[in-house]
């Protein structure tokens, strides 16, 4: 599983990118998570709102800071 943090490095980034690595391991499932701050690639995904989270290509959060509720969902639907 892949999971992308979008967002040039601001505090609600930061916070977004804690939170998904925490949940990732309280739920014990194999994610490379990684940061992306490059704003050229960041429009690539059509995201024009930060932070936003993109699992698996597909994009799941835009201008928000995620509930590892939602984290959790989207990582088990993924993950089957």
């Amino acid at each position: 599983m892949e999971i992308k943090v979008l967002g040039p490095g601001c505090p609600k980034c930061e916070q977004t990118e804690k939170i998904i690595r925490e949940t990732v391991a309280k739920e014990g499932v194999a994610a490379d998570v990684e940061k992306v701050t490059d704003t050229m690639e960041i429009a690539g995904y059509g995201v024009f709102g930060t932070p936003a989270v993109v699992v698996d290509g597909e994009v799941k959060s835009v201008g928000k800071i995620p509930r590892p509720e939602e984290i959790k969902q989207w990582i088990h639907t993924s993950y089957g």
